[in-house]
């Protein structure tokens, strides 16, 4: 197991380029928000956005719409009831983001399918919360031909949610049995506890920081969104994963010295200044 870095983040984050465009930092397409959950798809686009993505576009319910434009305006939204238009989303994207605040309605579930049914290999795709929860309705030794092409699947389960998928007992989850079903499935996994432990099929990295502060609601979303935006701007590989996680990790840690939780939101409204600061460090 290999412990994440500062010098691994540093050889992720590079300043941007003089002669630059939007286009160039990836188009990611973020589904999820139902009329309960929003604010996780909320949290998840702020932290997309604050984190470098070139285009973000919103798949999300109407209800979602009115406030992810005054929170967020810079993103991009689509009603996830117009198929034409979640189509063109999905066919248009680099970086796919399903599952935070999606629910396990009827639509929540088409929405899946048809993501599944329709992505592209190279088009890498995250799946977080709710998008686990359906997931874990197929068993472990289907799930690599369910997602067609798991090389570029990224799955981001915390402790229980890798239960469900996993079939493996919490206190069951030791490093082999973890890298046994990773191997089965043939996606990486971000599994989300105290210390991060990321499986991919020829690396296994461990994060040395978080903190309880962050044991709050909507701070897997904000991760999520973060690794999105970093799939769609640096090298699509599970080195930029393993620095998404611990940069997040790390401005969770600063805040925590001086405050008692730390708010997914306030954690995300660091990001651009501690992603500046990794970008022109000598």
């Amino acid at each position: 197991m290999e412990l994440i870095t500062k010098a691994l983040v540093k050889e992720v984050i590079k300043p941007r380029p003089e002669k630059a465009y939007k286009g160039n930092f990836g188009k990611v397409t973020l589904i999820g928000g139902d009329a309960h959950y929003g604010g996780a798809i909320l949290m998840a686009t702020e932290s997309c956005v604050l984190a470098g993505a070139g285009l973000t576009t919103v798949v999300t319910a109407a209800v979602n719409h009115t406030p992810l434009h005054s929170r967020r305006p810079e993103a991009m939204v689509v009603d996830w009831q117009d198929f034409a238009q979640v189509e063109h989303a999905i066919e248009s994207a680099d970086v796919l983001l399903i599952g935070p605040g999606l629910g396990d309605s009827e639509t929540a579930r088409k929405l899946l399918h048809f993501l599944l049914k329709i992505r592209r290999k190279e088009q890498w795709l995250i799946l977080d919360g709710s998008a686990l929860t359906l997931l874990a309705a197929t068993p472990a030794a289907e799930l690599a031909s369910t997602l067609r092409y798991p090389e570029t699947v990224v799955l981001t389960p915390h402790q229980m949610e890798w239960q469900r998928l996993s079939r493996i007992p919490i206190k069951e989850q030791t490093p082999k049995r973890n890298q046994e079903l990773q191997k089965l499935i043939g996606a990486t996994v971000v599994l989300k506890s105290h210390r991060t432990e990321i499986y991919s099929n020829n690396s296994h990295y461990q994060n040395p920081l978080g903190n309880p502060g962050m044991a709050t609601g909507g701070t897997g979303d904000t991760l999520a969104g973060l690794l999105a935006a970093f799939l769609g701007q640096f090298p699509k590989n599970v080195q930029t994963i393993a620095a998404g996680v611990y940069l997040h990790s790390e401005i969770g840690d600063a805040l925590y010295q001086e405050n008692y939780v730390v708010l997914p939101t306030a954690l995300s409204a660091q990001i651009p200044k501690w992603m500046k600061d990794y970008s022109i460090e000598a």
